[in-house]
């Protein structure tokens, strides 16, 4: 896998990449470890040239999480930014999708020693 940083190129078209974000967990004593310490992670998100978000707002060229929650590059504008990004790797088989009758043959290669 090849980590891009985000504000140098952006992923060509839309597509599913995982994404490193960085952020602070909240300063709430009652949150547990880690709390008001700053993080750097890897989420699974996808990249649209255009997304609506619910509400109606149009976003363009940014990173969406399973949760709605979209994301710019770093340094151009926003509280939550993506740092990095890579492409999934291929699953076995030969594609990032495996589907009906390839998926057993599939399975079966990824689990060989």
């Amino acid at each position: 896998m090849t980590w891009v940083d985000a504000c140098e190129r952006l992923p060509r078209g839309s597509g599913t990449p995982v994404a490193a974000i960085t952020g602070r967990y909240p300063a709430d004593p009652g949150s547990g470890a880690g709390a008001g310490e700053e993080f750097w992670l890897v989420m699974p998100m996808y990249f649209p040239a255009r997304h609506f978000a619910e509400d109606g707002t149009e976003h363009r060229n940014c990173f969406v999480d399973s949760d709605g929650v979209v994301r710019y590059p770093a340094g151009t504008g926003g509280e939550e930014t993506v740092t990095h990004w890579a492409v999934l790797p291929a699953l076995s088989g030969g594609s990032v999708h495996v589907l009906g009758a390839d998926v057993q043959p599939a399975l079966r290669g990824a689990a060989r020693p």
